[in-house]
């Protein structure tokens, strides 16, 4: 008689696993960090982002292909392991290539995570035939991942001005070793289909196909990359935002609290706002579309308060899309590629990502007004050239 396994315990592991991840104390004092400390321009900071994208787009297969061979467990246990050393890598001398070999790790250790880490929980919701609740176990977790957000980051903040910069960085790497404990914790759920001896470069070759032939998944993922490559440059300029209206440095990671409080009430609501306008595919347009009106609006703005409620609104509706979006695409890929499919889909957001932060990263440097109506009208453009369908979005 065999032992029955409940994989129930991965959904509260998964909301401590993910708190535990997204616990960064640097994320509110980051561009400080950079040009203050690590003494490089904000050009520079977004090759440093290019560079963390791009390796995230040649590993981020090869990754998933660990999940799908070896174990989502696995991968995840890895992923905290190799993040913990890259924040100590970080900090350890302020270098522009002491801060490239941190990126790549950085990106390894995200794409070890990626796709995994939402196939898991997936194949154990689906052991528990509870597939029906993925959305709101998806947006839970996600609300749970930016609850870290919101407690290191202003804590990230007094740390960096009391003890400098570099410490909120090297503290990062306590919560990414205690993730890797809450790892070893995870339940494999099985995918449904026997595992084979398949060589390394098969499976490969299959999750791509998968995706390549998949007509749906593929509008899904240009709809994904588009808004949430746009949407989360803000993250990273917001900062710069501030500096140019005035706004006292000590209060950057309260700014971000506040942006990350703002995407957790608007996951919390999303469905509830599905049902009321009825339709998945119009709240996806409207969350585009505000964003693209918000970058906008943060080009001319002169008034602080009015970029930050701007800045609330681009990260409550642009960025927490992303848990819809792998919910919906979750519905069309089979259990055994699961992993390296998702893969692939945050691969394509990765290469999009490494392009544009790049022209982005030299053209606020030349001029952020005109950079920000630029990325505005991106925005809106991608929105209204959407193919999406309603029948696409299943529950």
């Amino acid at each position: 008689m065999g032992i029955k396994v409940n994989y129930g315990s991965n959904v509260w592991k998964s909301y401590v696993y993910d708190f535990l991840k997204a616990f960064t104390l640097f994320s509110g004092v980051l561009i400080p960090f950079y040009t203050i400390w690590g003494g490089i321009t904000f050009g520079q900071v977004m090759i440093l982002q290019a560079i963390f994208t791009f390796s995230m787009f040649l590993f981020e297969v090869p990754t998933g292909v660990i999940a799908d061979k070896f174990g989502r467990k696995t991968s995840l246990i890895f992923s905290g392991l190799v993040i913990g050393i890259a924040v100590i890598i970080y900090a350890s001398y302020a270098n522009f290539w002491i801060f490239a070999l941190a990126e790549v790790l950085f990106g390894i250790g995200s794409t070890l995570a990626s796709g995994a880490d939402s196939a898991l929980l997936y194949d154990s919701l689906k052991q528990m035939n509870k597939e029906k609740d993925s959305k709101k176990i998806f947006n839970r977790v996600e609300s749970i991942g930016l609850l870290g957000i919101l407690i290191s980051a202003p804590i990230g903040s007094l740390v960096a001005s009391q003890y400098g910069l570099p410490s909120a960085m090297t503290l990062t790497a306590i919560p990414m070793f205690l993730a890797v404990l809450v790892g070893i914790t995870f339940k494999e759920p099985p995918t449904g289909v026997k595992k084979e001896h398949t060589s390394y470069f098969k499976i490969l070759k299959s999750g791509m196909k998968y995706f390549k032939d998949h007509k749906i998944l593929k509008i899904l993922t240009f709809d994904y990359v588009s808004i949430m490559t746009l949407s989360f440059f803000m993250i990273w300029v917001y900062q710069v935002i501030l500096k140019n209206l005035n706004f006292p440095l000590e209060y950057y990671g309260f700014v971000h609290a506040g942006i990350v409080l703002f995407e957790i009430a608007i996951l919390n609501s999303a469905i509830k706002i599905e049902g009321m306008i009825k339709s998945k595919k119009r709240y996806i347009l409207f969350s585009s579309l505000l964003v693209g009106v918000c970058y906008i609006i943060l080009a001319f703005s002169v008034n602080i308060y009015l970029a930050i409620i701007s800045m609330f609104l681009i990260g409550g509706f642009g960025l927490t899309l992303k848990p819809l979006f792998y919910s919906y695409m979750n519905k069309y890929i089979e259990s055994d590629k699961r992993a390296t499919v998702l893969s692939a889909v945050s691969m394509s957001r990765s290469i999009f990502a490494a392009i544009t932060n790049i022209i982005f990263g030299y053209l606020v440097d030349w001029n952020i007004k005109y950079t920000l109506i630029g990325i505005g009208i991106i925005t809106i453009f991608f929105a209204l050239i959407s193919r999406l369908e309603e029948k696409h979005l299943k529950d």
